[in-house]
């Protein structure tokens, strides 16, 4: 058997297809992630993955799917690594379905729905239970090759440092949460960590085991990243115990509608702004609207989600997991009552610089899925980011494959400094959220900027709480060096 290996840091979508893809090329795996893929941030998708596959007789092309896309990040992405990425989704679909993926079907053809910042019907969808779908699919199709030898799995295990020489990747060192026992994998790596949840703890859509070390750790090691500004805020999100409730933009997709109480009357505000596309525009439009109308004084404070309006036919057969949840979390029925909604953190369109092969600047690292920068530009289109992992992680795993080696795996010693301080963790949080929210000025950035700064005298050097630190001035220093409002990263500056 070749003795080729890659390792894969990351099990969630864009790891598993980075790891299939590595198997099929009959190339090693490891597969090293902080919980099992069960349990990883993919999971959590709702709404679905698009490809312009067509099947609603629309007329919708791949041609589309890439304007649609270039058009939402604001023209910010590659404008190559956006046509790959559209011209393949419909095969990607496909073979999801082939895989026993369970999209909502009609005949053999694959239902699609609508979604936001797109005029065709394109997004495909398993309920609203998507990611999980997805991730079962690509769970079993993964054991295949664990039990053909190709895959090895270390779960509970989480990159804790990173060996990098004239910007050559050494090794990586990774610490079992069992037992705290540290190991070193030599050779290539590809870096599918996710988004940096645990930046803004508390307040995303998405689990809070998605640290953020990895990238600050990556960072430190001289890995180059992009657009850490781009900071999506999803409008329909609800408070729940330490994090944000997603109510899925599927809601809207079929017909939910939002308003704000204005002069004692339901307004419908997307509806009367923006016509064409009403309530499915963007998700950096809509929350920026949300903001600014809940601040008006002929304006009643809360925006409501109105989903009474649906069929039952549209709750039992689509969005029935979603009425489910939200009876269950907030123990309303969105059927016969609004609900109060207001814009969480939910996807970060910035991270590791990659090339279109999803090479980063550091020789024999890859980077694919939330944890790097390629596809979404300034904003994301829902039904992009599960797309997006997924031909993200085979790319990177085609590319590393070129240049995979031997793996050494060895016991070593910790490195200093692993573990970070909910204190430091906290103070970060609070100063992000208030120089990166939904609307920003250069006053409050350059605040948020200095009192991070201040924090770099109260942590030991190389812990892992000084490498968040820098990581968080960086997100800030991306942020000022834009001057102009793009996508998610809209200036209001005072005077």
């Amino acid at each position: 058997m070749d003795d080729r290996t890659v390792n894969v840091v990351g099990a969630g979508l864009a790891g598993l297809a980075a790891a299939i893809e590595l198997s099929r090329k009959g190339v090693k795996c490891n597969l090293i992630s902080f919980q099992p893929s069960e349990r990883a941030q993919s999971v959590l998708a709702e709404g679905g993955i698009n490809a312009a596959l067509d099947t609603m007789g629309e007329g919708d092309t791949t041609e589309e799917h890439f304007k649609d896309t270039m058009k939402g990040g604001c023209y910010l992405e590659t404008e190559s690594a956006v046509r790959n990425l559209t011209d393949n989704a419909p095969d990607i679909v496909k073979e999801l379905y082939r895989l026993g993926v369970p999209f909502c079907s009609e005949n053999g053809r694959i239902i699609l729905r609508n979604f936001g910042g797109q005029a065709k019907k394109r997004t495909a969808y398993a309920k609203s239970s998507t990611g999980k779908m997805i991730m079962t699919a690509l769970i079993d199709e993964t054991r295949k090759y664990e039990a053909a030898g190709l895959v090895t799995r270390y779960q509970h295990h989480e990159l804790v440092a990173m060996d990098v020489k004239n910007r050559q990747l050494v090794s990586i060192s990774v610490k079992d949460r069992f037992s705290d026992d540290t190991f070193t994998f030599t050779g290539s790596t590809i870096l599918c960590t996710g988004g940096l949840n645990g930046f803004f703890e508390g307040m995303t859509t998405g689990t809070a085991a998605n640290t953020g070390n990895a990238a600050a750790i990556a960072f430190d090691s001289g890995v180059e990243f992009a657009n850490l500004e781009m900071i999506q805020y999803h409008p329909t999100t609800v408070a729940i115990c330490n994090k944000r409730m997603l109510i899925s933009e599927a809601a809207r997709g079929e017909g939910g509608r939002l308003y704000i109480i204005r002069n004692g009357k339901p307004w419908y505000f997307m509806e009367e702004k923006y016509p064409e596309l009403g309530n499915l525009m963007p998700r950096d439009v809509v929350s920026r609207e949300m903001y600014l109308v809940s601040r008006r004084d002929d304006c009643e404070g809360e925006v409501f989600l109105d989903m009474t309006g649906l069929d039952d036919n549209i709750w039992k057969n689509k969005l029935s997991d979603l009425r489910s949840e939200i009876i269950s979390y907030l123990h309303k029925d969105p059927a016969k009552e609004p609900v109060a909604v207001s814009p969480g953190i939910h996807f970060f369109m910035g991270g590791i610089k990659v090339t279109d092969e999803h090479e980063t600047n550091i020789r024999g690292l890859y980077a694919a899925g939330e944890a790097a920068c390629k596809y979404h530009g300034a904003n994301r289109l829902g039904g992009n980011s599960m797309l997006g992992a997924l031909f993200g992680g085979k790319t990177a795993a085609a590319s590393a494959a070129v240049s995979a080696g031997q793996c050494i795996v060895k016991k070593t010693e910790t490195p200093v400094g692993t573990v970070s301080s909910p204190e430091i963790r906290h103070i970060l949080r609070d100063v992000l959220l208030e120089g990166l929210g939904i609307v920003r000025n250069t006053k409050s950035m350059n605040d948020s900027l200095q009192k991070i700064n201040t924090l770099c005298d109260k942590t030991e050097k190389n812990s892992i709480d000084s490498k968040r630190i820098k990581f968080a001035a960086a997100m800030l220093n991306s942020a000022l060096a834009r001057t102009q409002s793009l996508g998610a990263h809209f200036l209001m500056n005072d005077g």
